[in-house]
């Protein structure tokens, strides 16, 4: 099935990101959801998660990872130079978050919000779970 990535549906940045991942994982080893969306919310209780979460979530080998751990270890699966990025996490985990909650806690001022959740171009639509 691949790992999952459970992601902010109504935020252009998540949305944003999740389209950016889509063509940088050529061999899919990601599928996709929404926290909004009725598996998303059974994947968080699932992994005792915070019903209020604002984060991505990556759920790999029965492990659920939030925040700047989520994407680090996201980037490691990427073509290219993404993969790179996962060398970050040798920064300590309360410095990485402390800057990805400023992007989290701004995302919606900064990039915008839609009124509901992105659907998927028909090449990806059996990447996304529901």
């Amino acid at each position: 099935m691949g790992d999952i990535v459970l992601f902010d549906g109504v935020c252009n940045f998540c949305n944003s990101s999740v389209q950016f991942i889509l063509k940088k994982d050529p061999e899919a080893h990601y599928r996709f959801g929404s926290l909004q969306s009725d598996i998303g919310r059974e994947l968080i209780e699932k992994y005792g998660l915070s019903q209020s979460l604002n984060s991505i979530v990556l759920i790999e080998n029965d492990k659920s990872y939030i925040k700047s751990t989520a994407a680090l270890k996201i980037s490691r699966n990427l073509k290219g130079g993404w993969k790179l990025l996962s060398i970050l996490r040798i920064i300590p985990k309360p410095l990485r978050d402390f800057f990805y909650d400023i992007i989290a806690r701004n995302r919606y001022k900064w990039f915008g919000k839609q009124d509901s959740c992105m659907l998927p171009s028909p090449e990806f639509k059996d990447r996304f779970i529901d």
